[in-house]
């Protein structure tokens, strides 16, 4: 896998991921190529960025992840995957990845995600972080250094 800083010409791959509206069911309703342009903008190509594009092993975009500052003290994590790409592991390879970027920063982890939203809070959990209840809607996890 391979995290990297979007660009403009990742517009069209993203709104594959963000278009869906199975992968979408958690989190909000499904993005218009507009809104998709300016996710792009305002989360992916401002500074510091918030989210970065995802590829696999041979160099095809599979999503895009979450790595951000949290609070002082932690990063938050997350993912999301086009659809044609669940079930191969890259969640959990991502997952561990940014879990490896966050402690060379010293920071702990955190995801959050909706409380129904089964395959992350798996994921969280065999990644070892810590279930530690609900915060504005959303199960939160934390992986202490």
């Amino acid at each position: 896998m391979r995290i990297r800083r979007f660009t403009e010409s990742d517009a069209t791959d993203l709104y594959e991921v963000l278009s869906n509206p199975e992968v979408m069911k958690y989190i909000e309703p499904p993005y218009s190529m507009e809104k998709t342009k300016q996710f792009i903008n305002n989360f992916g190509l401002c500074e510091p960025p918030k989210v970065y594009a995802a590829e696999n092993d041979e160099a095809e975009f599979v999503g895009y992840v979450i790595f951000h500052e949290y609070d002082s003290d932690s990063m938050e994590i997350g993912w999301l995957i086009k659809k044609k790409y669940w079930g191969k592991g890259y969640a959990t390879e991502l997952t561990r990845d940014l879990l490896h970027k966050a402690t060379a920063l010293g920071k702990q982890a955190v995801i959050e995600c909706d409380p129904k939203q089964e395959i992350t809070k798996t994921i969280a959990i065999h990644a070892g972080f810590d279930y530690i209840g609900i915060k504005d809607g959303l199960s939160v996890f934390i992986k202490p250094l």
